[in-house]
């Protein structure tokens, strides 16, 4: 097809988001920042002295220093080769509360 509006490698499916395949220092201190306004609203509502099912369930999730590294910044997906993959690949990972992995992966 010839003129303006001509195939070209991009438009046969080239890449489309340029994710990188490491998560970069400051999207980690970014993560961590964002792990702990939570937890310092999960502790505001506590001390507030409501009481919520979702509180409960709030409070059984593990604070930000005590998840490990691994948990922090990946996440377990049976389809990987190594189980966990990196949380910037999640779609709204900075809306989604991934604090829960399988013990053992």
């Amino acid at each position: 097809m010839f003129g303006p509006f001509q195939l070209s490698r991009v438009n046969l499916g080239g890449l489309l988001w340029k994710t990188p395949w490491r998560m970069s220092r400051t999207r980690k201190a970014n993560q961590r920042a964002r792990l702990k306004k939570v937890d310092a609203v999960i502790e505001a509502v506590r001390t507030s002295g409501v009481q919520c099912s979702a509180l409960t369930e709030a409070l059984k999730l593990p604070k930000e220093h005590e998840m490990p590294p691994r948990d922090k910044y990946t996440v377990f997906n049976p389809h990987v080769p190594g189980y966990r993959k990196g949380i910037h690949k999640v779609p709204k990972f900075t809306r989604v509360t991934m604090r829960v992995n399988p013990k053992g992966f």
